[in-house]
Formats: structure tokens, C-alpha cells, sequence
């Protein structure tokens, strides 16, 4: 049987994680490094600028917070990316997708689902651009290519 301080200590655990991942998903948003331009945190750009390979996704051309609707299998879906990069000279688009869990393991195949969506919306509007996705680990700034949209 579950006591009332189990459920409250539950609550308390969920909302401290929620506003953790609010909190984050604002500052990555102001966060800009290109050529030599740095804006937002300093602490998230010494992290970002870690990895080289996060760079691309907070460049000036880079869109935060999209908004993105569409159909899938006859299901409306609406959805927001963290991080869209459209490359149109190449024809290519990637996609970042902000989590703070510690656990990777805990919500990942809803995770994978989610940007797998993504792409699927992404793919009707840009039926001939490449789509990679990626989930951005808060907790280290790791970053994992989760899938790709090949032409």
C-alpha cells in the first residue's frame, strides 16, 4: 500500500524534474555561438563549445521552439522541435531534442517516438531533404543521433 508521503515525495520528484527540464529548455533557447558571436549562458555555451558537434545547431540561422502539425495515420499531431537547422543549399535538415533525464533508459523509446514524428511532419514539408535527429542529454551534453531520413 502507498502512503500519502510516498505519493507526495513522487510529486515532489516530478514537478522539481519538470521545472528543471522548463528551465533548461529556456536558457538553451537564447543560447547563440557564431563567428565569434556568444549570447545566453555562458556556463551552457562553455558545454555547448565542449563538443564541436552540437555547434551547428546554435549558429544565428539556427530556429528554436518550432512549432510543427500534421497528420500521421490519420491522427492529428502537434509537436514543438527544440532545435531545427535547414540547410537549403544541401538540402538538409537537422533536428535536436532537449532531455534532462539522467536515465536515458527510463522514457527512451517515447522519446524516439516523439522525434520519430518529427521527422515523419518534417518529411511532408521537405519531401526531398535528408533528416537527421538527435537527443541532446542536458545532464552531460551528450549528444545521440537517434535517426535518419535518407532521400
Amino acid at each position: 500500500m502507498t502512503t500519502l508521503n510516498e505519493i507526495l515525495d513522487r510529486q515532489s520528484h516530478e514537478k522539481y524534474a519538470t521545472d528543471a527540464g522548463v528551465l533548461m529548455h529556456k536558457k538553451m533557447q537564447h543560447v547563440v555561438i557564431d563567428n565569434g558571436i556568444e549570447q545566453g549562458d555562458s556556463a551552457l555555451i562553455s558545454r555547448i563549445k565542449n563538443n564541436p558537434e552540437m555547434l551547428r545547431f546554435f549558429n544565428r540561422t539556427a530556429k528554436t521552439e518550432v512549432p510543427l502539425a500534421g497528420m500521421i495515420s490519420g491522427k492529428f499531431v502537434s509537436r514543438r522541435i527544440d532545435r531545427l537547422c535547414v540547410d537549403d543549399e544541401r538540402k538538409r535538415i537537422d533536428i535536436i531534442d532537449y532531455k534532462t533525464d539522467v536515465n536515458h533508459d527510463t522514457f527512451y523509446t517515447m522519446y524516439v517516438a516523439q522525434v520519430r514524428e518529427y521527422m515523419t511532419l518534417l518529411g511532408m514539408i521537405y519531401p526531398e531533404y535528408k533528416i537527421d535527429a538527435y537527443i541532446l542529454w542536458t545532464h552531460d551534453f551528450s549528444l545521440e543521433k537517434i535517426c535518419s531520413k535518407q532521400v
